[in-house]
């Protein structure tokens, strides 16, 4: 099986600008890619994780990866499927996220033996006069620019500024920049990223003369990390599944994907994980029950990677004694003054964000104190207790204590 080959079976590979000229180059050729991340807080999150996770499989089949830092481009902020205009950040916010990021980029590329390259694009924007840019804004129309998908949800809102129709040119600016230093020939990322993507290949064609007309540069995208209804994955009731341990447990972001529906198992384990397809195949006539296990080795293989493999047993572990009603179950403390109704307790324990969903949750039989389901909404907790095992719905537990 060819690289692209595996890339299509595992179902990465959404668009690209010239197909035919990207096979050959992934499977016949070293090529030079580079796939672009703004810093937007001082950790990736999900929604970045599938395109490092590509950038090693396509490194470990030979190809050398830069991973480009926005240092320039966050100051402006990719406008794709935003209703708002970003929030802008300092410099030194900037600066201090691209420094944490770097070190996510350490789990999954290699960078020795200039193997794999990091580069910032303030280092050559920052350099670049407003009159620079101002020419280099000739090679894109306008009208183009606000026909892409990538700009239509700040349309609607009637609050696409001029500054954010300087991104595209900016990230095209960084692929010309990479092409000429580096020798960088295939821009990649999300799927949503294809417009601005497309903006560098077609940059390099205009500006390049016949060398950049040949089809030596090129384009591709992946597919989004999904739902099976079309959800962007890596939202809880908690915020965003960061991939740092400070922001996001391991233990959570290990339930995180262990929780994953049955229908989404088995495409997140040829997305996510280096499981060889042969043995993802005989998971895919799994039913019911038989999921649960798919879905703890797919837990398990990608706290792995994000984490470590100690990480993960500990956390796969963790969550084996939590659910079997151990004592193992994340701990919240809060304070009380005496016995306290379940609603406001609930409430108090971050169980419930209201009275009223409390009160839900209780009357709807999803909320049992160490084992025992309550469903009085009279039902007072006593002081004297000092803690209780609370199990809400199918999948939390928590230890509260007072």
């Amino acid at each position: 099986m060819t690289l692209f080959e595996e890339l299509q079976k595992r179902e990465l590979v959404a668009q690209a600008t010239h197909p035919e000229e990207v096979e050959r180059a992934l499977n016949n050729e070293k090529i030079t890619f580079y796939v672009g991340f703004d810093a937007t807080a001082d950790s990736l999150h999900v929604g970045g994780l599938l395109q490092l996770i590509t950038a090693k499989r396509l490194q470990e089949a030979g190809h050398r990866p830069i991973l480009l830092l926005g240092g320039a481009t966050t100051k402006i902020g990719d406008p794709t499927g935003k209703d708002d205009v970003r929030k802008m950040l300092s410099d030194e916010d900037i600066s201090h996220n691209i420094e944490c990021i770097k070190k996510q980029f350490e789990k999954f590329v290699d960078f020795s033996d200039d193997k794999a390259l990091i580069v910032n694009n303030a280092d050559w924007t920052d350099k670049m006069s407003a009159y620079d840019f101002m020419r280099l804004g000739f090679h894109f129309n306008i009208n183009d620019i606000l026909r892409m998908e990538c700009y239509a949800t700040r349309r609607e809102s009637g609050g696409l500024t001029l500054g954010e129709m300087c991104y595209l040119p900016m990230q095209s600016m960084d692929f010309a920049h990479l092409y000429d230093k580096y020798g960088c020939r295939m821009q990649t990322g999300g799927n949503d990223q294809w417009s601005n993507i497309i903006g560098g290949v077609e940059l390099i064609r205009k500006t390049r003369g016949e060398e950049g007309k040949s089809g030596s540069v090129f384009g591709m995208t992946f597919n989004l990390l999904t739902t099976s209804d079309g959800r962007k994955m890596g939202k809880t009731e908690k915020g965003a599944v960061w991939l740092d341990s400070e922001k996001c447990s391991v233990f959570d972001f290990y339930q995180y994907f262990r929780n994953v529906a049955d229908e989404d198992v088995i495409r997140c384990l040829k997305m996510l994980t280096f499981l060889p397809l042969s043995a993802i195949e005989k998971y895919e006539s799994y039913k019911f029950e038989e999921l649960n296990e798919v879905k703890e080795i797919f837990a398990f293989e990608l706290t792995k990677l994000v984490h470590s493999e100690a990480e993960a047993i500990e956390a796969q572990n963790k969550a084996k004694s939590v659910f079997s009603g151990g004592d193992d179950a994340p701990e919240t403390r809060i304070e009380i003054d005496d016995d306290t109704n379940i609603l406001d307790f609930l409430v108090l324990a971050n169980l419930a964000p209201s009275k009223g969903e409390a009160r839900r949750l209780v009357q709807g039989g999803g909320v049992s104190l160490d084992g025992e389901k309550i469903d009085d909404v009279w039902y007072n907790i006593e002081k004297s207790r000092g803690e209780v095992l609370i199990k809400k719905g199918k999948k939390v537990f928590v230890k509260v204590i007072w």
